[in-house]
């Protein structure tokens, strides 16, 4: 997947988590069952943690890229990377 490809891939992903989230903001607005909402939030926390794992995929195949292309920056950008990643999977 090219870099256009992934970008409008992680936008329409994160454009359904805002229509999730805002689906949300109505069921609590409207009282909905703390169940059915309980649910929804589920839904939300997987859908983030999927787009996450695509940002993190696609993280990694650009520090892998610039690694091939030559030595320089090279450390930079694994510490870039090991920094993004550590964050990552605390929240995870």
């Amino acid at each position: 997947m090219d870099n256009l490809e992934y970008k409008k891939a992680v936008l329409m992903r994160l454009r359904r988590i805002e229509g999730q989230i805002r689906g949300l903001q109505r069921m609590v607005e409207e009282e909905v069952p703390c169940s059915e909402i309980l649910t929804q939030v589920a839904a939300v926390t997987s859908a983030t943690k999927k787009v996450s794992m695509a940002i993190v995929q696609g993280y990694m195949e650009e520090c892998l890229a610039r690694t091939v292309r030559g030595a320089e920056g090279r450390q930079e950008s694994f510490k870039e990377f090991h920094k993004a990643l550590s964050r990552y999977i605390d929240w995870a």
